[in-house]
């Protein structure tokens, strides 16, 4: 059992440290392994009973331990000193973050406009050629500041098309968009939502987004199968199925710190937009386009120099906090799809 033990622990540390590649290796962070491999939503998903096995348990206990520390980092003078340097050195993205995140969903929309028969993400076809132009359409509303509602109205419509065409399952992989969306309305009209700035909500649905969608690395590691087995190194010497729940951990836990203290939330941001660029000379110009969106965003959250005070209270509660959160996405994972494309007499046990 100690040997289990020590090799657990060093292959959650080695996944820790090699974070950019094996998140990479298993379609970079947003289950967009649906891009690239066969997948089936309404298949059965992996067993909770499997999922939650002693190696799971013990990558989530390494993954915590490193949330941990970092609230604990960040309480100190050497945090402090690393938010600083980090306002100093994202200054003029900070005050570009509008202006970026226009001209990145621009180039995104124009990007749909010439692929043709696509709504919003790759893998979401549609026939209808006037869904390119009203994707054309936004992108011109990205010009003027005062047309930045009207965009954000057609991005909604975008997501609820795809909606109605393939299902609220399906789309929960991208409340990212809705946050974009909400994200351009609000500074286009210099509101907040009911107190929340404009970029917080945009942080909170791309955290929602990657938290669901490392639920799904666990839930249907097959789907990645074909694509480790072309690129085995990716694995790092793991076997697969291990190798799933170690990249679907690293992202649940990055995802969660999205939500969690300004050190944490910004170093997690930063990670993850290196994970995304660096994704796109693996995969090339489809993810370039597909990832460009979030990418901005991470940025601006990376950037993002609004700050409370950490304390002991933070490292205290945050595995209770994680716990909820993994809970409650495993739940609304498993019950919603046992209840849409089951029974309930299909709902997991563990």
């Amino acid at each position: 059992m100690s040997q289990i033990r020590k090799g657990l622990s060093q292959l959650g540390l080695a996944a820790l440290a090699a974070l950019p590649l094996g998140l990479v290796g298993t379609v970079q962070a947003q289950a967009h392994v649906k891009w690239f491999c066969a997948f089936n939503v309404a298949g059965q998903p992996e067993g909770l009973e499997n999922v939650l096995c002693p190696d799971f348990e013990w990558l989530v206990a390494l993954a915590l331990l490193g949330l941990m520390a970092g609230c604990l980092a960040e309480g100190t003078a050497l945090g402090t000193a690393l938010l600083n340097s980090l306002d100093r050195a994202t200054a003029r993205l900070r005050t570009d973050t509008e202006l970026l995140v226009r001209v990145v969903c621009g180039f995104f929309f124009v990007s749909l406009w010439n692929l043709g028969g696509i709504i919003l993400t790759p893998e979401l076809k549609t026939d209808a050629a006037w869904v390119s132009w009203l994707q054309l359409g936004i992108a011109a509303m990205l010009i003027w500041k005062r047309t930045l509602p009207v965009a954000a109205l057609g991005i909604v419509f975008l997501f609820g098309l795809a909606t109605w065409t393939y299902g609220a399952f399906h789309l929960a992989d991208y409340p990212v968009f809705l946050g974009i969306a909400a994200y351009l309305a609000l500074t286009g009209l210099d509101r907040t939502l009911f107190g929340i700035r404009p970029i917080d909500v945009v942080r909170i649905t791309a955290a929602v987004t990657l938290m669901w969608a490392s639920v799904e690395k666990w839930a249907y590691p097959d789907w990645t199968a074909p694509l480790l087995a072309s690129k085995p190194a990716m694995t790092l010497g793991a076997s697969p199925e291990l190798f799933m729940k170690a990249a679907g951990v690293i992202e649940f836990t990055l995802a969660f710190a999205l939500i969690w203290t300004p050190l944490v939330r910004r170093t997690a941001a930063i990670v993850l937009a290196a994970i995304f660029i660096s994704a796109v000379f693996e995969f090339g110009k489809l993810d370039a386009v597909g990832h460009s969106g979030i990418i901005v965003v991470l940025l601006g959250i990376a950037a993002d120099d609004a700050r409370t005070l950490a304390t002991r209270r933070d490292v205290v509660l945050a595995p209770a906090y994680y716990g909820a959160a993994l809970a409650s996405f495993l739940a609304l994972y498993y019950v919603g799809h046992a209840l849409l494309y089951g029974s309930y007499a299909a709902l997991p046990t563990i």
